[in-house]
């Protein structure tokens, strides 16, 4: 499937390596419950791999609700580091990456979490995200602007060394695969099972699970 030679892999976090939009979506109910609202996917689906404060942003005006996307971040970073350590991986994703690494193919993390978030996170998780060779967060400084932006995979390929071009990129996100689309890599994306396969066709190619992966098909033996 793969035109170009893929020379790196770069991987979104949440939701594609760890499970934590459960933990956001038992987050953000708690907070919007308060108000007699309910946050299904209808609202999460146009959120997923946003910026923070633009998925804030249109959680308040989506449903209607009687504060600030500022307060309500606020709110809802407290309850979610409490949280966060407890993320479990994602089927295939501890695997996945251990493959790689034995391979000796450059990998990189670029995530919209911020650099203490992905701390908290992943550190029940070292045996396997030590082994990535760069990690770019949401605040690094070269990060101007956010996915579907394509800064934040830019700036890991700047970083392991690769062009652009010979970068295949993971993610669940339909702003997550807009973003690889702008930054001219190729992309899979591994969506959750509620959202419709749809919402990624400018993917290269929608797997079910991070376990389905064909090394072959992208010339990685």
């Amino acid at each position: 499937m793969s035109q170009t030679t893929i020379k790196a892999v770069l991987f979104d976090m949440d939701g594609l390596l760890l499970e934590t939009e459960s933990i956001y979506t038992e987050v953000t109910q708690m907070i919007v419950g308060r108000y007699g609202k309910v946050f299904d996917w209808s609202v999460k689906s146009h959120m997923i791999g946003r910026d923070s404060l633009d998925a804030a942003t249109y959680l308040v005006k989506a449903l209607e609700l009687p504060f600030t996307p500022e307060f309500y971040l606020e709110e809802r970073n407290e309850l979610l580091n409490e949280r966060f350590a407890f993320a479990q991986p994602k089927p295939g994703a501890p695997e996945l990456i251990r493959k790689l690494a034995d391979m000796n193919v450059p990998i990189a993390v670029a995530t919209s979490s911020k650099k203490y978030q992905f701390e908290i996170k992943t550190s029940k998780h070292q045996d396997w995200f030590s082994l990535f060779d760069t990690i770019v967060t949401s605040d690094h400084e070269d990060v101007k602007h956010a996915k579907p932006a394509p800064d934040i995979f830019l700036t890991a390929a700047a970083q392991l060394g690769v062009a652009a071009e010979h970068c295949l990129v993971f993610e669940d996100a339909p702003s997550g695969v807009a973003a690889t689309n702008a930054a001219g890599m190729s992309v899979i994306a591994v969506p959750d099972p509620n959202m419709s396969h749809d919402q990624f066709t400018d993917a290269n190619e929608v797997l079910d699970s991070l376990a389905e992966f064909d090394f072959d098909k992208w010339g990685l033996k």
